[in-house]
Order: C-alpha cells, then structure tokens, then sequence
C-alpha cells in the first residue's frame, strides 16, 4: 500500500476526532447530503458470498464518493460530480473500500468546514483548525487529489449517449441493445449534442414522442417512451442527471394486434399443403404446436439444444434465461438423426436443418415470417391477424379445452401452467382470456 494511503489514515484519525465535536450539524439545513459510497453496484457487506465472478465484475466497475450539495437558485439538492481521488488504481475490494472511507472523512470535514463546490475554494480561507503536521498533510491530499473542489462539470449529449450505450451493451441482448441503440439515436439526432445532457427537458420528450405517435401508432410511440426512460434512468442511477422525468410522462392506451387462433379446419389444410410443399416449415411450426414454443424461441434453438435420448430441449426464453423443457412424443416422431450434424449450428435455416447461417437474430426471425407469408398467408388468403404465434394460441387452446372436460379450471390450469411454462398462474389466466380459450356451454335454455 502507497505512502499516500498512509498519509489519508493519519488526516482520518484527525478528521474523525474534529468532527465527533460538531455540536450545530442537527439545528441547521444542511446545504449538502453526507457523502456515500458506491462500490461497484454491490452490497459491500455481503461481499463474502459473492461468487468469484460477481466480485471481479464489481471490481472492474468504477468505485466513488457521492454526495448532493444545495443548488443557489432552485435551493433544492443537487448531485455533483463523483469523487474518485484515485481509488480505482486498486485492485482489492479491501484497499479501495479503506481508502473510500479515509477520503468520505476528508470530504465531509471540508464540507463542514464551508467548502463549496459551486466555487472556486481557497483552502487557506477555510477554517482549517487542526494541528500544523495534519493541517498541511491534510491540503496537500485536497490538492493532490481535488477531493471535491473542481467546480461541478456536466456530460455532453454524446458523452451521455456514449455512456448508456457501454452499459446497456453489457446487460441487454443484442436484438433489445440495436432497438435501444437505434430509437435513442433517433432522439439525439434532434439535438446538438455537444450541448449539456441537462439541455433535454420533459417538453422536448413530449414533442418528440407526440411527433412519433403522429406518424406511427400508440405503441410505436410507447416504445421509444420505454427505452427513452430507460436511458434517463441510467442516467440518474449513476448521479448524471438529476431526475428520471420521462417516468412522469404516462404511457398511451395502444389495442394490440391479436394473433387469431386457426379453426380445426384451416389447421388440417395448412398442415396438409405443407407436408406436400415445405416440410422444413411445417416442423418448425410443430415446435411451435407441440412444445408452446414462441417462433423467436424456435429460432434461438441450436443442433445441441435438443437431446433426443432424454426427450428434453434447452431454450432461451424471452427474457434470455436457459428453460429446459420436455419434447412430447408427438414431435420426438417427427425428428430425424441429429447426431451428425454441427451441433453448434441453429436447428432451422433456409435450407435444412443444422446447416451453417451466420445472421442475427432479427434477420432468422424475418425469414421464417416472411417465408410463412409466401407459402401459407398468400395461398389461404389469411389477413394479418393469422401468424405463426397464433398455432402456440391454437394448441394452447385445443389442450386447454381437453383437459377441461374431464378436470376443474384449476386443476386445469396448475397442468398447464407446468406444460406452457408461464411463470404465474395470474400470467396464464390473462393468457388464456386473450386468446378466449374458454368459452361457456349453450345457455339458450336460460332465456325459456
């Protein structure tokens, strides 16, 4: 450990003597929040049941001091500028988390002390009253380090852009990171972005998401409402911008597009012409049938995802977790030998099963759409309320109404929920209202 450390525990022990005599701190305002401490965005004292790999994440995150000061003109509290004072050059969660506290002492003792970071602060014109060793070890740390006396600086537009993208990058999926990437960016574009990020104000939100609604649809315009919020939240999070205030602004009511379920009939005469036409198709579907798989999941599936021996699949699910479910028989059937082929390859391409096909996610679910357009849509002239999601609403449904006619609705619901995989019975009870998987028995008699 440095010299300089050493120097910081000797000012700490002074610093922490002068304060325990503070006597006004509880009868006045304070202009300014006691400074804290992040470390890595996790909880320091459960630090010993973190696994190796959350502790080297949370180490190779910035550590810092935080405090808020009163602003003079709104006289409301203000964040400023982290303080680092050098702390990330260690590398062990004890090093950094010693040197935080000893410079967290040293900060509040100059903010007692009249320190104002709105302005330029002479030290020599502070009340600095500790002895003449301490007093000048004690400036020569303020001014080494600038421990809170650099005037507040503000990000740009674009260094904020560039900021939120580095970390949304490392937590979202790579289709939801371009979609927030590209609707953000589509933002900005109406701004300079050299100017100050607090330059943006809940009017220019609200002029723009009106501008998209104009052009676009209620949910195209809750979109961008979304991941705009989304931004500004990291934003605060990270004591960038003061407030998140496009939470405030509401979301529209938006009618969603329904997927329609397929009669008996229009299910028999698309599995059939497709059994003479596009075989590849119609087992994609049937993952889709049989398993109540989504098609994004489908996609998603690789050569090694499916183990034919134990009857079971891997899949992502929509919130990118690993689900393993069992494959029925009825579609263990359909399945030929997988055993030699790129077990690293997607399951589905173009052009059979575990063929080689470099393209993202968006481009995979695209082409089976726009191929199911072309060979099932076009011929059966089917509107766009029929998809491929709707055969997982329509087998949901034909399972639903089968168990039902021998089963209550909850012992019903509690095999499909475990069959589905719905997280929550409230979840697949509103599921099962939208597609209107159950309908009432005849009540003609109740008019005689």
């Amino acid at each position: 450990m440095s010299k300089y450390f050493l120097v910081l525990q000797t000012v700490n022990e002074t610093v922490n003597d002068f304060t325990s005599k503070s006597t006004n701190l509880l009868t006045m305002k304070r202009i300014y929040s006691e400074p804290k401490i992040s470390t890595g965005g996790v909880d320091i004292t459960q630090w010993n049941k973190l696994s190796t790999k959350q502790k080297k994440e949370a180490l190779e995150k910035d550590w810092f001091i935080y405090y808020s000061f009163r602003d003079e003109k709104t006289g409301k509290l203000k964040r400023m500028p982290h303080v680092k004072a050098g702390v990330n050059r260690y590398h062990t969660k004890e090093e950094r988390f010693e040197y935080l506290k000893t410079v967290k002492s040293a900060l509040l003792f100059l903010l007692e002390k009249g320190l104002n970071p709105y302005k330029d602060n002479d030290l020599s014109n502070l009340d600095l009253k500790l002895e003449e060793n301490h007093s000048t070890k004690f400036v020569q740390i303020v001014k080494e380090k600038e421990v809170a006396t650099e005037k507040p600086t503000e990000l740009t537009i674009q260094e904020a852009l560039d900021f939120v993208f580095k970390l949304k990058y490392k937590t979202l999926s790579s289709t939801s990171y371009r979609n927030f990437e590209n609707r953000i960016n589509k933002f900005a574009s109406n701004f300079d972005k050299s100017n100050p990020i607090s330059s943006i104000d809940r009017k220019a939100v609200n002029e723009y998401l009106n501008d998209i609604l104009i052009n676009n649809s209620a949910r195209t315009r809750n979109n961008h409402r979304t991941d705009l919020s989304s931004f500004f939240q990291t934003l605060e999070d990270n004591d960038i911008v003061a407030s998140n205030f496009v939470k405030k602004i509401k979301i529209l009511s938006s009618k969603a597009e329904k997927n329609k379920t397929y009669t008996t009939e229009q299910e028999k005469e698309i599995f059939a012409y497709l059994e003479q036409n596009d075989p590849l198709l119609l087992l994609y579907i049937k993952f889709i049938s049989y398993n109540f798989l989504r098609p994004v999941e489908v996609n998603r599936l690789l050569v090694k995802s499916i183990n034919l021996k134990e009857k079971k699949l891997s899949i992502k699910t929509k919130t990118n977790k690993l689900k393993t479910k069992i494959i029925p028989d009825i579609l263990l059937q359909e399945l030929p030998d997988l055993s030699q082929l790129n077990q690293d390859n997607y399951l589905f391409t173009p052009n059979g099963l575990g063929l080689e096909w470099v393209v993202e996610e968006n481009n995979r679910r695209d082409s089976f759409s726009k191929r199911f357009k072309t060979v099932i849509k076009d011929h059966f002239n089917l509107g766009s309320e029929y998809g491929l999601y709707s055969f997982r609403h329509t087998f949901i449904t034909k399972l639903y109404r089968n168990l039902r006619e021998d089963k209550s609705p909850f012992e019903t619901k509690s095999i499909l929920m475990n069959i589905t995989g719905h997280s929550t019975m409230d979840a697949l009870e509103k599921y099962l209202r939208d597609i209107d998987a159950e309908l009432p028995e005849d009540y003609s008699n109740l008019f005689r």
